[in-house]
C-alpha cells in the first residue's frame, strides 16, 4: 500500500492527498453506498478480518472517491491491505500478491484486501490472474475504474464481484470538503479566508470532482498568500520612505503607520473569485446549475439547434461544458432534440444522439465533449421537422378527452379459447398476403375513423415519407 501520510516535508504533499478521509464517516457523498449493512460498511467494520466479504468493483468518474473509499476501508478493517496500480503492475505482481494472500490466510486466518486502481488498463491475461484469488477467497478485490466495467472487465471477474456505481459529488458534498480543508490541521489550518463567491466558484469549477476542488483551493490559497505578501512588502517599503520625511514632532503618526503595517502583515490572505480565476487560469462563467443561468443557457442551446445555427449551438455547448454542467444532462437534451425537432426529416439523428450519450457514459469527460459536439453539429445542420412530436401530442389529446373507443373486433386478440366465438379476429386481412403488402382495412376505433395525427413536412427525408404516406392512406382507408 502506498503511504499517503504526511512526512517531514508534508507541505509538498498535495492538499487532495493530505485530506483523504481516515474513515468512512469522513467520506463526503456516496451515501447510497454507505448505508448500514452495505458491502463497503461491512468490509470496513470487520475488525477481526476473519469473516468473509464479497469483492467489489467501484465504477465512477474521476474524483468521486474510489481510492478514498478503498483507503478508508484499509484503515478501518482488520484485514491486510495491499494496493496495486494497473498502470505499473503486471501478471507477476498479481501472482505474488495471491501467493502472499494465500499464505496469510492459511497461517494466520487473515484475509487480504487487494485494491486495484485503473483495472480497465489490465489486459485479459492480467485480469485472469486475479480469478483464483477471488474465487478461493484468498483476496477480497476492491477494484476501481472510470470506464464501464461491462466493456473493460472480463465476465468471470464481473460475475464474482459486486458492481457499485459512484456518482458525481453534489455541490453540497464539495462544499463540505472545501470547508473542511480550510480549517483542518491536515489542510490549510485556517491560514487563509475564503470569500463566499470564491467558494462557489471553486465548487462550480470542480464539476463534481473532489480532487479538482481541493487542487483549485490549494492553488488559490498559494496565489492569495503570495499576493498578500507582495502587498505587505510594498506597503512596508512605502511606509519606510514616508517615515524618512516625517519630523520628530509627528511621532503619533509614525505609531499609527506602524500599527497599520503590522496589522496588514498579520492579516489572513483572502481568496477572492478573482484570485481563483487567476490561480486556475479559467474564466469564471456566471452559471448556477440550479439557477436561472442554467435554464437560460440550455434554452439558448436548444433554440440554436432548432434554428440550425451550428456555431451558436457549439458556443452554448462549450459554455455548459466549461461551467461543469453534467454531460449526461446535455446528452439527454440532445436525444430529445433529435426526436422533437428533427424526427423523420433525418431518422439517423436519433441514432447519432443516443450513440453520443453512450459514448459520454463510456469514456467520460473531457473526451466526452467530442461525441457531444459531433451530435450537436449533426442535429444543427440536419433538416428539421416536429411532425412526429406533434402527432403523438394530438393523439394523446384525443385519448385524454375520452376519444378512444373500443378496438375494432377484427383487430382484437383471437388466440385465447372462446375469442373466435366472440367474433375476435373475424374479417382481419393479413397485409403480407397482399402483393403490395398493404390492404384496405379499418384500424382506428369507429369514433376516430378518418383521424389524422401525423402530418409530414417537405423537409429532408419527410418529403419522401409524405408522398408514400399519401398513397398508404388512400389504400388503407379505401380511397377516402
Amino acid at each position: 500500500m502506498v503511504d499517503s501520510s504526511p512526512g517531514l516535508r508534508s507541505g509538498a504533499t498535495p492538499l487532495a492527498v493530505r485530506m483523504r478521509p481516515t474513515s468512512l464517516d469522513e467520506v463526503a457523498g456516496q451515501r447510497h453506498l454507505l448505508t448500514p449493512g452495505s458491502p463497503l460498511v461491512a468490509l470496513a467494520g470487520d475488525r477481526s478480518g476473519e469473516s468473509g466479504s464479497v469483492s467489489v468493483i467501484l465504477w465512477g468518474p474521476p474524483g468521486t472517491g474510489k481510492t478514498t473509499l478503498a483507503q478508508a476501508i484499509a484503515r478501518s478493517s482488520g484485514r491486510k491491505f495491499v494496493e496495486l496500480s494497473a498502470v505499473t503492475a503486471g501478471v507477476r505482481d498479481v501472482r505474488q500478491v495471491m501467493e502472499e494472500a494465500r499464505a496469510s490466510r492459511d497461517l494466520y486466518g487473515l484475509s487480504t484486501v487487494l485494491f486495484l486502481d485503473e483495472i480497465h488498463r489490465f489486459t485479459k491475461a492480467q485480469q485472469d490472474a486475479l480469478l483464483p484469488g477471488v474465487e478461493n477467497g484468498w483476496v477480497i478485490l476492491v477494484a476501481a475504474t472510470t470506464e464501464n466495467p461491462s466493456f473493460s472487465v472480463i465476465s468471470p471477474l464481473l460475475s464474482r464481484s459486486l458492481l457499485l456505481t459512484l456518482e458525481l459529488l453534489t455541490d453540497d458534498d464539495l462544499g463540505v470538503l472545501v470547508d473542511r480543508a480550510l480549517v483542518d490541521p491536515r489542510g490549510l489550518a485556517g491560514a487563509v479566508e475564503l470569500e463566499a463567491e470564491a467558494r462557489a466558484a471553486i465548487i462550480r469549477l470542480a464539476s463534481g470532482d473532489a480532487r479538482r476542488a481541493l487542487t483549485a483551493l490549494e492553488a488559490a490559497s498559494v496565489a492569495a498568500s503570495q499576493a498578500a505578501a507582495q502587498a505587505a512588502s510594498a506597503e512596508g517599503g512605502a511606509e519606510g520612505e514616508a517615515g524618512d520625511d516625517v519630523s520628530t514632532d509627528d511621532e503619533s503618526t509614525d505609531d499609527e503607520a506602524a500599527e497599520s503595517a503590522d496589522a496588514a502583515k498579520h492579516a489572513k490572505p483572502v481568496i477572492t473569485a478573482e484570485v481563483v480565476a487567476r490561480a486556475v487560469d479559467r474564466a469564471l462563467l456566471r452559471y448556477d446549475r440550479n439557477g436561472d443561468e442554467h435554464y437560460d443557457v440550455i434554452s439558448a442551446f436548444i433554440k440554436s439547434v432548432r434554428g440550425s445555427d451550428v456555431d451558436a449551438a457549439l458556443h452554448y455547448l462549450a459554455r455548459m461544458i466549461e461551467a461543469g454542467e453534467d454531460p449526461r444532462f446535455i446528452a439527454r437534451r440532445i436525444i430529445v432534440l433529435a426526436s422533437e425537432d428533427i424526427g423523420m426529416a433525418d431518422p439517423t439523428a436519433l441514432g447519432v444522439a443516443v450513440a453520443a450519450a453512450d459514448a459520454v457514459q463510456y469514456i467520460g469527460m473531457p473526451e466526452g465533449r467530442i461525441p457531444l459536439a459531433q451530435a450537436v453539429v449533426h442535429l444543427a445542420t440536419a433538416p428539421k421537422s416536429n411532425a412526429a412530436y406533434l402527432g403523438i401530442d394530438r393523439a394523446i389529446a384525443d385519448v385524454r378527452e375520452g376519444r378512444a373507443g373500443r378496438v375494432p373486433k377484427h383487430l382484437r386478440d383471437a388466440h385465447y379459447p372462446g375469442a373466435k366465438r366472440l367474433g375476435h379476429g373475424k374479417g382481419y386481412v393479413y397485409p403480407h398476403d397482399d402483393p403490395i403488402g398493404v390492404v384496405a382495412q379499418e384500424y382506428l376505433p369507429t369514433e376516430l375513423r378518418g383521424a389524422t395525427y401525423y402530418e409530414p413536412t417537405e423537409h429532408g427525408n419527410e418529403r419522401e415519407v409524405s408522398a408514400r404516406l399519401a398513397k398508404l392512406r388512400r389504400i388503407v382507408r379505401g380511397g377516402r
